[in-house]
């Protein structure tokens, strides 16, 4: 059976109605991914956890193995993926404690190279005009109203580096830019999904106005760590309303990206290239 995956904090996999069955630990290509992978059943669906920053968040934004998590990901049978993450906002109507879904990405970050699995003598380009999956979006959004949440659907998250936040300028910039929440780890995870044929929507908990907002407090730790707790009971209730409504069957488009992305011929393509991404491009084997 096809597989969910969610990444975010550790305390999601806590939620009502998880029947948690095991703990693994996956060893990759590109490393060890953030965290062990806590996998149980939600609604009959089986389905992974993996905390982005590890437990206990030991992990800073640019320290997250984003290649080995999603490997991994696809690995385990993950064909829907579905992210929490924290966000500052760039928008007065987009205030703390609401939920905007993106569905567009602007880079600001300096690792690209690091968010892509080909390389290596197998070279593929994958179309990322539309990077979030207009179905899984529609399911989180149906949840979050149903939830009861102040949810934004669609925006742009701008993508930085981090670890600091931003300063006055960068946020004054991004919004007149016309961005609508900023964060520090989705692109990445939303680049490899598509590469691994995986459908990916994000779940952004705003937390913030970062620091452009002159009647608000500038964002720190303290603030997010706040805001993050009151919403991390609203989060566990939309995830578990959105499986019920994810198919079973990965027929999407973003579940046939590569089809038209591989540019290498197979007679080309390394012995131990292959193998590295065995998982991701196994249905394009040919067989001789």
């Amino acid at each position: 059976m096809n597989t969910i995956g969610i990444i975010g904090g550790s305390g999601l996999y806590e939620m009502a109605g998880f029947e948690q069955t095991e703990q693994r630990h996956v060893e990759t290509p590109f490393g060890d991914p953030s965290d062990e992978f806590i996998g149980g059943i939600i609604d009959g669906r089986k389905v992974w956890f993996l905390p982005r920053h590890g437990r206990g968040h030991r992990l800073l934004p640019h320290e997250i193995n984003h290649r080995a998590n999603i490997w991994a990901m696809r690995s385990l049978g993950v064909r829907w993926l579905l992210c929490v993450t924290a966000v500052g906002s760039l928008k007065q109507e987009y205030a703390p404690r609401h939920i905007v879904l993106p569905d567009q990405y602007f880079d600001r970050t300096s690792r690209r190279e690091h968010h892509t699995f080909f390389g290596n003598g197998i070279v593929a380009h994958v179309g990322f005009g539309d990077p979030v999956s207009a179905g899984l979006r529609a399911i989180l959004c149906d949840a979050a109203q149903e939830q009861g949440s102040t949810v934004h659907d669609g925006g742009t998250y701008v993508n930085m580096d981090g670890p600091a936040f931003s300063t006055r300028a960068e946020s004054e910039a991004n919004r007149q830019l016309g961005f609508d929440v900023i964060g520090m780890t989705n692109l990445p995870e939303a680049k490899l999904a598509r590469e691994a044929e995986i459908a990916l929507a994000t779940l952004c908990m705003v937390t913030d106005y970062d620091c452009w907002h002159q009647e608000e407090e500038d964002v720190s730790a303290q603030t997010v760590i706040g805001h993050l707790k009151a919403n991390s009971a609203n989060a566990q209730e939309i995830i578990a309303r959105a499986i019920a409504s994810i198919p079973e069957e990965a027929d999407w488009p973003e579940h046939h990206a590569l089809a038209p992305a591989l540019m290498t011929p197979q007679e080309f393509w390394p012995a131990e290239t292959v193998e590295r991404l065995r998982p991701i491009i196994e249905k394009y084997i040919e067989r001789s």
